[in-house]
């Protein structure tokens, strides 16, 4: 895999064999990052098919696939309905606290959570769960603190890296 690793590549895949969620970022990671607004006022957000295609692979293969955003968005609410994501917690600035709520209503414990995020407000769910990504465009400080850093920018392929990634660590990638 392309990713840069923080850590031994053996440890990340161990942890790997043993995610059930895939927590996601939205701007920054879905997306470029950037926040784009018609003269109207409406929000217009990009997002790349291909991790579209691995979001659907990845719960096919029964990980459960999940949103934490700060921001609050009918175009991110509608992308999840399209992939048919129903973990969705909008307008939390406190993720942390949205990733306890989220380890009780799936019964998931956070070893076995994998979360991808690119800014301050994700370090605390970072150190919190089994695996941590950021990509390239990420904060510092995030990229650090993280098990790895994709190769592919957010908003452009980088949630595929990652799903490849798990799916390849588990074994399930090779049948779909």
């Amino acid at each position: 895999m392309p990713m840069k690793f923080n850590s031994s590549s053996e440890s990340i895949i161990n942890a790997a064999q043993q995610i059930k969620l895939l927590l996601l970022d939205v701007d920054g990671i879905l997306t470029d990052g950037r926040l784009y607004f018609s003269s109207t006022g409406e929000e217009i957000k990009a997002f790349h098919s291909l991790d579209g295609h691995g979001i659907k692979m990845l719960m096919s293969s029964g990980i459960s696939v999940g949103i934490i955003t700060g921001r609050k968005s009918e175009l991110v609410e509608k992308r999840c309905a399209d992939l048919g994501i129903d973990l969705l917690y909008q307008g939390r600035e406190d993720k942390l606290n949205a990733l306890n709520e989220i380890c009780e209503r799936t019964q998931i414990a956070p070893q076995h959570i994998c979360y991808a995020g690119d800014d301050l407000p994700d370090l605390p769910v970072l150190k919190a769960v089994g695996l941590g990504f950021s990509v390239p465009g990420g904060h510092p400080s995030i990229k650090a603190a993280v098990h790895a850093v994709t190769e592919t920018r957010g908003g452009e392929g980088a949630v595929r890296e990652i799903t490849d990634f798990l799916l390849h660590a588990q074994g399930k990638l090779e049948s779909l």
